[in-house]
C-alpha cells in the first residue's frame, strides 16, 4: 500500500463543491508467490469519496483478508470485503481493481478479458472545463480542441445567468463542430435548471449530467422527462441497486459509471449488464488520479457494448506527479493499452 498525492496543474480546479488543488489517493500493490503484481487505486478526494487517511484505514483493514489467499477466490474475498466493512466504496474498489488485474497479468490476458472481453481498442475522450469566468473557459477550451479533443464537458456553478454565458463564449471559441456537454455537478433545483435550459439550448448541448441533487430523483426524472437531450445521472448513483433503480424508474437516460464509485471491476460488470437490458446508456465518467484508474477504466469502456457518448479517461493529463507508465492521448483518443491486466506499471 503505497500513497500517491498529485498535484493539478492548475491549483485553482474548481468544480460546483469544491476546488482541487491536489488528489490524494493510496495504490495497493498484490503481488503472488512468484512475484506477479496486480494495482489497485483508492480514491481519496473529500469532496468526492472519502479523506486520505480514510481511505488508509480502510485498505489496512482489509489486508488481513487478502494475505494468504489465492487471487482466483476474488469472488469470495469480494463477499467477505463487502461483509466485513461498511461504506468505503473506494478502498473495496482498490481491492477489486487489484485482484483482477493480478489475475488478469497471471493469466496473460488483458484486464477487458475478465470483463466479457473488448468491443474497441481505441476511446474518444471528452476534456472537462473547470469553473472559471466565461473568457477564461472559452480560452481553455480553444487550447483544449487545438490538441484534438472533440467533445468538451462545462462544469457549471448553478448561477443560470453566468452559467449562460460561459456555455456561450465556449461555443464561440470552438465553433459548431465541437460536441459540448453540461455538468452542473447538481447545483441547480429541477425547476430551476428546466428554466435556465431555454438560453442553455440554442448553444447545441448534447447532454446533461446530474444537475439536480443526488437525492433528489424525482426531480431528476422530471429533468429526463422535459428536456430534449439525454439527461446524464452520476452522484444519484453510488451502487447497483441505485443502476436498477434508474432503469426501473427511467429517472435518466444515461449512466455515469466509474471504478472507483461502484466498488471495482465486478459491480462495474454488473451495473453494465443492467444497463444494457434496460437500454439505459453507459458512460464512463473521470475519476481524477493517475494512469493506473485510467487504463482500468479504458479496459471498462471497451467492454461495453454500446458506448455512445466520449467518456473522460484523459484527465490525468493535467495531473502531475504520475508514478505509472504513461497512457498516450492523441488527438482526443486514448487506445485500449496492450498487454496483460490493466496495462501500465509504476515508472
Amino acid at each position: 500500500m503505497r500513497p500517491c498525492t498529485q498535484r493539478q496543474a492548475d491549483a485553482g480546479w474548481t468544480f460546483a463543491r469544491a476546488t482541487v488543488p491536489e488528489l490524494q489517493g493510496w495504490v495497493l500493490v498484490l503481488t503472488d508467490e512468484d512475484g506477479v503484481t496486480g494495482l489497485g487505486y483508492a480514491h481519496a478526494i473529500p469532496a468526492i469519496t472519502t479523506n486520505g487517511a480514510g481511505a488508509e484505514a480502510a485498505l489496512r483493514f482489509l489486508q488481513p483478508l487478502l494475505v494468504g489467499r489465492e487471487p482466483e477466490d476474488l469472488a469470495a474475498i469480494l463477499d467477505l470485503a463487502e461483509g466485513s466493512l461498511a461504506g468505503s466504496r473506494s478502498a473495496k474498489a482498490a481491492v477489486d481493481m487489484a485482484l483482477h488485474d493480478l489475475v488478469a497479468r497471471r493469466a496473460g490476458l488483458p484486464l477487458s478479458a475478465l470483463m466479457g472481453g473488448h468491443f474497441r481498442d481505441r476511446i474518444p475522450q471528452s476534456r472537462i472545463l473547470s469553473i472559471k469566468a466565461p473568457v477564461e473557459m472559452a480560452a481553455s477550451a480553444a487550447a483544449l480542441t487545438a490538441k484534438g479533443y472533440r467533445t468538451l464537458k462545462l462544469k457549471l456553478a448553478g448561477d443560470a445567468a453566468l452559467d449562460a454565458r460561459r456555455v456561450a463564449e465556449v461555443r464561440a471559441a470552438v465553433g459548431p463542430e465541437v460536441t459540448l456537454t453540461l455538468d452542473p455537478n447538481q447545483s441547480y433545483s429541477a425547476k430551476g435548471f428546466i428554466a435556465a435550459w431555454r438560453a442553455l439550448e440554442p448553444h447545441g448541448i448534447a447532454l446533461v449530467e446530474q444537475p439536480v441533487p443526488a437525492a433528489d430523483w424525482k426531480g431528476l426524472a422530471l429533468v429526463t422527462r422535459s428536456l430534449p437531450v439525454p439527461v446524464e445521472a452520476d452522484e444519484t448513483v453510488e451502487s447497483v441497486a441505485d443502476v436498477l433503480r434508474v432503469v426501473e424508474g427511467r429517472v435518466a437516460d444515461v449512466v455515469n459509471l466509474k471504478l472507483t464509485k461502484l466498488g471495482g471491476v465486478r459491480n462495474f460488470v454488473t451495473a453494465a449488464r443492467i444497463l444494457e437490458g434496460g437500454q439505459v446508456a453507459a458512460r464512463v465518467g473521470a475519476a481524477f488520479g493517475p494512469a493506473l484508474i485510467q487504463a482500468a477504466a479504458a479496459h471498462a469502456a471497451a467492454s461495453l457494448r454500446q458506448l455512445p457518448f466520449a467518456c473522460e479517461l484523459s484527465e490525468h493529463d493535467h495531473i502531475l506527479d504520475d508514478p505509472f507508465t504513461p497512457l498516450p492521448i492523441e488527438e482526443g483518443v486514448i487506445a485500449v493499452p496492450p498487454g496483460p491486466g490493466c496495462g501500465v506499471t509504476y515508472a
